[in-house]
């Protein structure tokens, strides 16, 4: 283990945190063991559950087929990427004695392995997690015909497995690669956050592909043009889009702030690590683990308390909910201030500023959160305003429907802006006013601020990634429900349908809510990227010889050096190029789901002549999906690596605002404005049926509601998340490659002609991933 410098307290501490992360995991043990024996109800119940599990597990093994290349790929480039530059000073202290081959090569393992073990732990969430949701799904259904409060209980613990999968693996990852590594660990931990967000793109993009083609296919053929109802076992496509829930908002959401959570600790690190070199304290390095470590207890905590009324057949999930959320947080935040004030109140700490800057930052992060939420939940939740007046559009037809919830999305995009810029300025408030720092080590300070205020935001990410599996689990549950129980009237049953709309109903705002948390993490957790990528290229530019105030760090990134500004301006183009593929690769497969449920349809399935083939829409969703993997995947891989080495580091620091300030805003607008259309078309379908005053199920106004529905599925659930991991992958990228852009800056000669074929061949490369996204799929080019 790592212990130079390191007092009793924090050897103590760093063994306490990799404890909490072994506690994580076995608290999802338990609840696992919990939720395996509930009742699956009846035989028809299980069958369809039956064909949900076998979908989703034909798909992730399909998917892993898919994306093994490139992972081996990649750890070999991460491995031999050590090689081109000196090893850090950080190295040197570590591992005494050793000369820079020795050095590089003990990097370059821990790096590659790194990466591997951030690859393999955000599929072991996504896939454990989905299929922990699949289980779940079945028994909320069940328990349906109980109580609200039973269904709920399941449903919230099914999904609390995913969020402390997320919590106990990502602080372990973290945890064992700084005891082995110690201060050394960031050159490592850089490949641990690149596999896990790599991994998370992958299993965003195509399980936001495989879900919303299912989805878009399987409204405008049933509820539209059949007028069926939602999860009618005579569509075709039902089952598709029941395993596109759990394949796109289980495993890829879970997978996606799995990264995120890995990402805001390696960035603070890295800034602590400056900070460490600034004023010879390991305060700065330790303190992010114990708060995340903190954090996994109060999730423990949280998730537990939430519960509904065990004998009720209705109840308020979302205050249920939001009460476990503030429990962990008010929990964590006192914990955060007695941690402080036990380890950071030292006079040599003091001498920086006091002991509670690093815990009031982590708490603004916590404050983050919630505003997040609850704006989120204004501007997608059925009680506020904007769904409503969306509904209210619906009178006018769906032309008016979608202006207005493009108008939603639009507005929310400005709110969740200035409460991240809120945020950044309370980072300037907390750490810019410590007496004798000035300049760049001011700024080093508040960028350190903002990494805490992105470990404090995920510090709940238990309870978050809860929230979020909680969403497809009472989804499918409601699905199993309709066809299993199609055409039975009881009360029983009417009871146990109304309990499972509630529940669905409550699970699509607390997904907006997510992915309004996973898309503010992101954006804070670029910005701490971007503080790292300034100290990475001032640290390799002094390695190179470049003086003091000519390093990045001292000049910044000046937008008036026309290179900045197009690496700024390609940026901003990025998340919009990006976007465009992953809603065009859902309208094709969803064009492909159309016809082939019209085929069955004409075949005679809805007047019972033949039975449903399930099996083909799955297959066309699945096929789509893969497609687009690898394609969409270079993008964010290869678009940093050719700008940076055509217009150099400056116009990479360009390129990284461009991408934050563009993807931000956009995913913001994609995911809101989704999320306002779902939830005003399950208003619509929860009013009373009645023709004449054209309300209720298979209404024009009804049918207005799906069309935007449709129009918004690829909006919340396809870009708009894949957006995130996207992002960062970018980030990480350019903090990988910007070393290795300063050591060749100014090269002639032969080196100059091989860098400028490596750059045409990755322009020749981004050339093949385009026109692979554009291409039709092999069934659309008969």
């Amino acid at each position: 283990m790592f212990t130079m410098g390191l007092t009793t307290f924090e050897t103590v501490a760093i063994w306490a945190v990799f404890g909490v992360a072994i506690l994580g995991l076995a608290y999802a043990v338990f609840l696992r063991s919990q939720i395996l024996r509930e009742d699956k109800g009846t035989a028809k119940m299980q069958e369809v559950w039956g064909a949900i599990k076998d979908g989703a597990n034909a798909y992730l093994g399909s998917q892993l087929k898919s994306i093994l290349p490139m992972i081996g790929v990649l750890t070999i480039a991460l491995f031999l990427s050590v090689y081109i530059v000196p090893p850090s000073p950080e190295a040197h202290e570590r591992f005494q004695g050793m000369d820079d081959n020795q050095l590089k090569l003990i990097i370059g393992i821990a790096r590659a392995i790194a990466f591997v073990m951030g690859a393999s732990f955000s599929m072991t969430v996504g896939q454990i997690g989905m299929r922990m949701a699949v289980e779940g799904n079945v028994r909320v259904a069940s328990a349906s015909r109980r109580s609200f409060g039973d269904a709920l209980r399941i449903a919230y613990r099914a999904g609390t497995i995913t969020g402390m999968l997320t919590d106990g693996l990502g602080l372990l990852g973290g945890t064992v690669i700084f005891i082995i590594l110690g201060i050394a660990a960031p050159d490592a931990l850089l490949g641990f956050g690149f596999g896990g967000t790599l991994l998370a793109l992958f299993m965003r993009v195509g399980g936001g592909i495989f879900t919303k083609a299912a989805d878009v296919g399987a409204d405008l053929v049933g509820k539209v043009e059949a007028g069926i109802p939602e999860d009618d076992p005579r569509n075709p496509a039902v089952i598709a889009d029941l395993v596109g829930d759990n394949v796109g908002d289980c495993a890829g959401m879970a997978a996606d702030i799995f990264e995120s959570y890995e990402v805001t600790i390696v960035s603070g690190l890295i800034l602590g690590l400056a900070l460490h070199a600034i004023t010879g304290r390991l305060e700065w390095i330790i303190f992010p683990l114990i708060v995340r470590g903190v954090g996994v207890l109060s999730s423990i905590i949280g998730t537990y308390v939430v519960k509904g009324d065990t004998a009720g057949k209705s109840g308020n999930a979302m205050a249920a909910i939001f009460r476990g959320f503030l429990s962990s947080a008010a929990i964590s935040a006192a914990m955060f201030f007695i941690a402080g004030f036990v380890y950071l109140n030292t006079p040599e700490m003091n001498e920086w500023g006091g002991w509670w800057r690093m815990p009031m930052a982590v708490f603004v992060g916590v404050l983050l959160a919630i505003a997040i939420d609850r704006l989120t939940e204004y501007f997608t939740g059925t009680h506020a305003a904007p769904v409503n007046d969306i509904k209210k559009a619906a009178d006018t037809g769906p032309a008016t429907l979608i202006l207005n919830g493009i108008s939603v999305g639009f507005e929310s995009s400005v709110w969740s802006v200035l409460v991240i810029a809120a945020t950044i300025v309370a980072s300037i408030f907390i750490f810019g006013t410590i007496p004798g720092v000035d300049g760049t080590a001011q700024a080093t300070f508040i960028l350190y601020g903002v990494a805490m205020t992105g470990i404090g935001m995920l510090t709940l990410t238990g309870n978050n990634v809860a929230m979020d599996s909680f969403g497809p689990i009472a989804d499918n549950a409601n699905g199993i429900g309709e066809m299993s129980w199609h055409g039975q009237e009881d009360k029983e049953t009417k009871d146990a349908k109304q309990i499972m709309a509630d529940l669905d109903a409550v699970g699509n705002t607390t997904k907006a809510i997510t992915k309004g948390v996973a898309i503010g993490s992101a954006v804070i957790a670029a910005v701490s990227l971007f503080g790292s990528f300034l100290v990475d290229v001032s640290r390799a530019q002094a390695a190179a010889g470049v003086p003091a105030e000519a390093q990045m760090q001292a000049i910044g990134i000046r937008v008036d050096i026309p290179q900045v500004f197009v690496g700024m301006l390609i940026g901003g183009a990025l998340p919009w190029l990006f976007s465009s593929f992953a809603i065009q690769a859902v309208s094709r497969a969803a064009s492909l789901i159309v016809l082939e449920v019209r085929r069955q349809f004409k075949l005679g399935v809805l007047e019972g002549k033949i039975p449903p083939d399930y099996k083909q829409a799955v297959a066309i969703s699945t096929t789509a999906a893969q497609k687009e993997l690898v394609s969409l995947a270079l993008l964010g891989i290869v678009t940093p690596i050719a700008v940076g080495l055509l217009l150099k580091v400056e116009a990479l620091g360009g390129f990284l605002a461009g991408i934050i300030i563009s993807g931000q805003m956009l995913a913001v607008f994609l995911n809101n404005s989704g999320g306002a259309w779902d939830n005003a078309k399950k208003l619509i379908e929860d009013e009373p049926k009645n023709p004449a005053a054209n309300t209720g199920k298979g209404s024009e106004r009804h049918k207005a509601s799906v069309v935007g529905d449709t129009v918004g599925d690829p909006f919340k659930d396809t870009a708009g998340p894949a957006l995130n991991p996207m992002i960062k992958v970018v980030n990480l990228v350019s903090v990988i490659i910007a070393p290795i852009v300063v050591q060749y800056a100014d090269v002639a000669g032969a080196t100059q002609y091989v860098i400028w074929v490596v750059a045409a061949a990755l322009v020749a490369l981004l050339g093949w991933a385009v026109m692979r996204s554009k291409a039709p799929a092999p069934e659309m080019m008969k």
